[in-house]
């Protein structure tokens, strides 16, 4: 098996998010609330093994979360390590919620690309906070791309963000990165520079 290598020696990112689940279907925000897969998200890990057949990786750095955990099980994914850092962002007292309820109980647009949550059953986090965290990611991930391609399995959200900071861009850019349930992108280089090179596949 071989890696996804983009012919300079060095390896990818591939980030992968979890499959559907019951809140991830009806878009309420999910973040440390520990969802089961749905049947359609455990096939849509499944489509994932196919997906990577023939892709080696030196590391699989996994969500503790079950969703995240399973859908790499599912992949044929072996974790080496269960990430804290790759926890989906703590939405504090939105946990549960649709954008649209936020914004009708505000009386105006919500967006968690703009504004903050409020605190909750837990504090809550910034974009800033959520940076911080992918940024240590990011530099574990690094650190192995001179033996080949890495794995991250984790949330939709959070893998927004960490794409946003791999290309040097604000958190906030994480915005223009949907990433839909069960599919998965690819982070490389060129002449050295942090690159996309593959999005919403699977």
């Amino acid at each position: 098996m071989g890696a996804v290598s983009d012919g300079n020696g060095a390896g990818k990112i591939v980030v992968l998010r979890h499959g559907q689940t019951e809140w991830s279907r009806s878009g309420q925000h999910t973040g440390t609330t520990d969802l089961p897969l749905l049947p359609e998200g455990e096939e849509q890990a499944r489509s994932l093994r196919a997906a990577l057949d023939g892709h080696s990786f030196v590391e699989v750095r996994v969500s503790p979360l079950q969703r995240a955990r399973r859908t790499a099980e599912l992949a044929g994914l072996a974790p080496t390590a269960l990430d804290p850092d790759l926890v989906e962002l703590d939405y504090g007292g939105y946990e549960g919620r649709t954008t649209a309820e936020i914004s009708a109980d505000l009386g105006r647009e919500w967006s968690i690309w703009r504004d903050p949550v409020v605190a909750g059953n837990t504090p809550g986090e910034t974009l800033a906070d959520v940076g911080a965290r992918v940024d240590r990611v990011l530099e574990r991930a690094r650190a192995r791309l001179t033996d080949g391609d890495v794995a991250l399995v984790a949330h939709g959200h959070l893998l927004r963000v960490l794409t946003a900071r791999w290309l040097g861009l604000d958190p906030a850019a994480g915005a223009l990165f949907a990433l839909p349930a069960g599919r998965y992108g690819v982070l490389g280089t060129e002449h050295g520079r942090p690159v996309l090179t593959g999005w919403a596949l699977g």
